[in-house]
This record gives C-alpha cells, structure tokens and sequence, in this order.
C-alpha cells in the first residue's frame, strides 16, 4: 500500500459516522440504490439498512453500488419492524420523510444524535407500518408543483444537512469510531486487495498492519500466503 492510499483511507476511517445511517424500505430501482449508498460514503455513512421486494431485488440491490459497496456495509433485514428494532438497539432516533400534521422542517432535527432516515420504496413511499414506528416525521420544502423528490435526490438533501451539522459539532475530526476490527478489515480490504482475495480463498485471517499500512505478519502467515508451509 503506498503512503498516500494508506493516509486517504486512513483519513476517510477517522471522519466515518457509525451513529448516523439510512434504512432504505423496498427501494429497488439500482440507479436510486447506487446513488444513495454513494451519497452515504460521501458523508461519512458506514453502514445502510434494507428491506428489499423479493430475494432476486435483493441480490441485485447488494450488486447496484458497484466501487461505494467497498466502503459501505448494507445489512439486509426481512422486515420493516426487524430493520427499526436492530436500528433502535443502536440508540438511533428514526427520522421519516412524510407531509403529516406533526411533520417538521426536515433542517429542524438534530442529526448529532445518532440517527436513521427512513428512505420509502419509488412508487408507494414509506409503509404506513415504518410510519407507526417513527419518531418523527420530517417534510423538504416545496414551492413548485411537484410533491415529493426523487428519492436519491431526498437522502442527499438530508444527508448533507446531517454532514454540516456534525461537521459544526466537531463529529469529524478526532480519532477513529469505528471498532477495531471493522477499520481494520476495511483498511486492509482497500489497501492489500491482493492479499484480500488470497486470504479469503485460503481461508486466512488478515495480519497486523505495522504504522504505515504495511503488512506485518509472522512467518507461518507468509508460508500460508505462499503455499509453501509444509503439513504434518
């Protein structure tokens, strides 16, 4: 891994936002998909949540964001409820884009405290059932004809709003929050892509990584790597 891959990853690591995160429910069109996860690297998201119509739009949501998928983990869930409780585990109030009588200017939540917005499917928007589970429902002003925006085009405005309000609370700079496994896998992953694809056929686990990226491993390791260790 070169110096500069090692410090922008290493950058990228230490400004990622475990506590702020996007439950996409049944939304299935792969461009729309792509564009959010995308979105969600761009601020610093490190994982998604999902719900999908069937287990082929499944398969194909975890294929549509192609190159942002390296840096984005999506958590698949089978239900709408299962989704918000594992959401809830984590401490996060939901957010739901939704015109209704106690809906407040979108701008108006504080995205400090850990988060989930709830993106609705293309066609029916979010379900009545995710709707029930919310904490509250947030509106995106609208002065023209159209009702509601594209749903990419939705989670970026919110998105980036969370983006200035942490970004003004502090919320990127400092140390790494992620754990320590997961900011290793990734900077390993996203350094070491060869080594990646060998250890997970040989069925290795990844080495240490020394201070500047590189891979400190032990002999047996290099003689796995290699298939040079002799057995018995």
């Amino acid at each position: 891994m070169s110096p500069e891959r090692f410090a922008r990853i290493s950058n990228m690591l230490d400004r990622r936002q475990p506590e702020l995160t996007v439950f996409l429910e049944r939304v299935h069109k792969p461009h729309n998909l792509a564009a959010i996860v995308r979105t969600a690297d761009a601020v610093g998201v490190s994982d998604v949540h999902a719900t999908w119509e069937d287990k082929a739009m499944k398969i194909a949501g975890n294929k549509s964001a192609t190159g942002s998928q390296n840096w984005v983990n999506v958590h698949s869930h089978e239900t709408t409820p299962e989704a918000i409780q594992a959401l809830r585990d984590q401490g996060m109030q939901i957010i739901a884009t939704n015109l209704s009588a106690s809906a407040i200017d979108f701008r108006e939540v504080d995205y400090t405290k850990p988060t989930a917005v709830i993106l609705g499917q293309e066609k029916t928007g979010i379900s009545d059932e995710a709707l029930a589970l919310a904490d509250q429902d947030v509106i995106i002003p609208m002065v023209g004809m159209c009702q509601s925006l594209n749903v990419s085009v939705a989670s970026a405005l919110i998105l980036y709003e969370a983006q200035r309000q942490r970004e003004l609370a502090g919320m990127y700079a400092g140390e790494c929050r992620l754990p320590s496994e997961e900011s290793h896998r990734i900077l390993f992953e996203g350094g070491h892509p060869i080594f990646t694809k060998l250890c997970k056929e040989k069925n290795l686990p990844y080495p240490p990584l020394d201070e500047e990226g590189q891979i400190d491993a032990s002999d047996d390791w290099w003689q796995e790597i290699r298939g040079t260790k002799k057995k018995g």
